[in-house]
């Protein structure tokens, strides 16, 4: 399933969330720029998990020298497909979301589901020396946000099924829902290969309970 389009019309520019989208293509357009450079460029500011578990740096710091790879990490993307994926959910779900929490409150919740999402990879391999990257972990958040908050909001749905393709108006739930199921079933299969790479299921999963549970306590004092 890929969304289009959701019917959720927001009272308040999402100006955040734009910014969070050009910032993502900015920097992945840096990455292009770096040539043969990336791959240092990529394990400079990607989070490694053993770096962040043992304190110890195994790679020189090549730009800079105080990183804060959990974050950097959020505004690195793997190649095309990746960061279209994220920033085409971020433009569906999140402006809806900001619009709910305020655009202060957004930003703060969506680096903290961020950076749980990061800790919940991390902890299902906390050795591991691949560098994580990817906006993915944050934009799981602002799913699960969704998902409690617009649970029958319709939600314009591309389905290909073999060669056909049929898009089609389903409930948040039931995307959502999907999306979520699809990633516990292959975060459990990718425990056998997690070692050598891949996607890092376990920060979308993480995310996505993160951001179920953080939603209402971020809503309290909020004007409805």
């Amino acid at each position: 399933m890929i969304p289009l389009k959701d019917n959720n019309p927001t009272k308040t520019f999402p100006f955040i969330t734009i910014a969070i989208i050009i910032l993502n293509v900015f920097i992945f357009i840096v990455e292009l720029a770096q040539g043969q450079h990336l791959e240092g460029f990529i394990r400079s500011f990607g989070c490694i998990p053993y770096e962040v578990t043992t304190g110890i740096d195994i790679e020189p710091y090549v730009f800079f020298p105080l990183r804060f790879t959990i974050l950097t990490s959020m505004f690195l993307h793997g190649g095309w497909m990746h960061i279209i994926g994220n920033m085409l959910y971020l433009w569906i779900f999140g402006n809806n979301i900001e619009d709910k929490l305020g655009h202060f409150r957004f930003i703060c919740f969506y680096f903290l589901v961020g950076v749980v999402a990061t800790a919940a990879q991390i902890f299902i391999n906390p050795s591991s020396t691949i560098p994580q990257i990817g906006a993915s972990g944050a934009i799981s958040g602002i799913l699960g946000a969704y998902i409690v908050l617009f649970p029958k909001t319709k939600v314009l749905t591309l389905i290909p099924i073999f060669y056909i393709i049929r898009i089609v108006t389903l409930p948040a739930f039931v995307v959502l829902g999907f999306w979520i199921v699809l990633q516990i079933v292959n975060g459990f299969v990718s425990l056998s290969y997690t070692a050598h790479g891949g996607v890092a299921f376990f920060a979308h999963i993480g995310g996505f309970i993160s951001g179920t549970a953080f939603i209402y306590p971020f809503l309290i004092g909020r004007r409805k």
